[in-house]
């Protein structure tokens, strides 16, 4: 276990914090709780936190410029103004099926978006995994649980992705341009790869092409290089970390979310850390993430 500096943020506590993302022109970090139909901002320079209510579940944000950003929602994709919070259909998500929401996503390099779903109630391989181009919506993958682990190299050559409920990351190789898997996806990590138990959540990359992957049950981050190899493992104050974004202006602290959802009122006196959000300060070499690119037929409507 690597000693480092963890601050919690002076933020709400989520039910279920998830979706991190770092906007690294205006210094500010955003996440969501799930459940609580919630967008969290937290700005840095004045450690303030403002909570942006949603008419319904959000998991991904992602910055399309200085004025818009894409959320995924639990019924589709969408662009929100960030001036005034409106948001505008850009695409449904499996808006036809009410038993499914989004989940975990990720932009690949090409400005093109991977999102997974899931059932509500993590019912068996009742997800996917898309791929958004700013227009339309490709399956990618399907018969996911828990989607997870959506992240990419830094050269976009790789995407990984985890299914949560069977403990398992994999690897694919991807077209560069597009995001697209050219290839069968391959195991990169196993239930066996996790050094103090629990379940593959939430993963991003950072500049040397390492995977940090936050892991559902134990409290921890830990850092895997690019042949599966362990690096570092970091301890968090809440037993149910979900996902990881790298922030600071030179990238090098990481932002991670927790959860307290399916505690009753002794778990949760027993993990009093859990729902808060954490930065852990251990000089880490993280990257920003890229733009969600519109479409130029999108971006002439929207």
């Amino acid at each position: 276990m690597t000693r480092a500096t963890t601050q919690k943020l002076p933020a709400g506590c989520c039910e279920l914090g998830e979706g991190p993302h770092y906007d690294a022109g205006t210094d500010t970090a955003w996440w969501f709780d799930i459940v609580g139909g919630t967008l969290l901002e937290h700005r840095f320079g004045s450690a303030e936190t403002i909570e942006h209510r949603l008419p319904r579940m959000a998991s991904v944000v992602a910055r399309i410029d200085d004025e818009r950003q894409l959320l995924a929602m639990e019924d589709g994709l969408y662009l929100r103004t960030r001036s005034n919070g409106g948001l505008a259909l850009l695409s449904p998500l499996e808006a036809d099926n009410p038993a499914t929401r989004s989940n975990d996503g990720r932009v690949h390099p090409s400005g093109n978006l991977w999102i997974g779903t899931m059932g509500r109630n993590a019912e068996w391989q009742a997800g996917a995994i898309y791929l958004f181009d700013g227009t339309t919506v490709t399956p990618l993958f399907r018969k996911v649980t828990i989607p997870n682990s959506i992240c990419f190299s830094p050269d976009g050559r790789t995407a990984y992705f985890a299914d949560t409920a069977v403990n398992t990351v994999w690897r694919v190789g991807v077209d560069v341009e597009t995001g697209r898997p050219v290839g069968e996806p391959e195991v990169f990590l196993t239930e066996k790869d996790l050094p103090l138990g629990g379940h593959f959540d939430g993963s991003v990359t950072d500049a040397d092409g390492n995977l940090w992957n936050a892991a559902w049950g134990s409290g921890t981050v830990s850092g895997y290089a690019p042949d599966g190899r362990p690096i570092r493992t970091f301890e968090i104050h809440a037993a149910q970390t979900s996902c990881p974004a790298f922030v600071g202006p030179r990238l090098d602290r990481l932002l991670v979310t927790t959860a307290w959802q399916g505690y009753d009122d002794a778990a949760r006196a027993c993990d009093p850390g859990a729902g808060f959000t954490y930065v852990i300060d251990g000089d880490f070499k993280g990257r920003a993430d890229p733009d969600f690119r519109l479409s130029p037929e999108t971006a002439q409507t929207t």
